[in-house]
């Protein structure tokens, strides 16, 4: 497991003073926003975060040693890391970054289906991308119905597929 996750990337100066305009890849801008310590390169260096506020879709984050619309605009495109140990998940929740890779079995008969390639968002759910050892791609919704059991550890989700889902027809 990465210590590091990617959790949003700099996207464009913000005002006069050195701001910058972040497009959070976490659940939210508000997330995002309460992060006082970010990082470069999967935690080489560090960034301290002076202030930051939620704007629409975005974030809008003054960084510490960053104090004019140059030095801003010199981060644009930079993808901002969080350390993992700094963020508390609800019980079942996961990480993208360590569902992505899993293998997806039968809960009762063992099968594999295939590994999880993408996680998208959808409002209600989430839904996994599944992709089987010939190519084919499969989605599963990320509901308690289908969700079995997901052992980050040993890379295995366990699901009960809704009827018709893995079916050769």
């Amino acid at each position: 497991m990465e210590k590091y996750l990617e959790i949003a990337k700099i996207v464009s100066v913000h005002g006069l003073k050195g701001e910058v305009k972040a497009e959070p890849w976490c659940d939210s801008p508000e997330d995002l926003c309460r992060h006082k310590r970010l990082y470069f390169s999967k935690g080489e260096k560090e960034i301290k975060v002076k202030s930051a506020r939620a704007q629409k879709n975005m974030a809008i984050l003054k960084l510490e040693g960053v104090n004019t619309v140059e030095q801003a605009q010199g981060l644009r495109g930079r993808v901002l890391y969080a350390d993992r140990d700094s963020i508390e998940l609800p019980k079942d929740t996961y990480f993208v970054a360590d569902l992505i890779g899993m293998t997806v079995e039968d809960f009762e008969s063992g099968k594999i289906y295939g590994k999880i390639t993408l996680v998208t968002q959808t409002g209600a759910n989430d839904v996994y991308h599944i992709k089987d050892q010939n190519g084919r791609m499969y989605y599963i919704p990320a509901i308690a119905d289908v969700v079995k059991e997901t052992d980050i550890e040993s890379g295995i989700m366990k699901i009960t597929p809704l009827r018709g889902l893995f079916d050769e027809d």
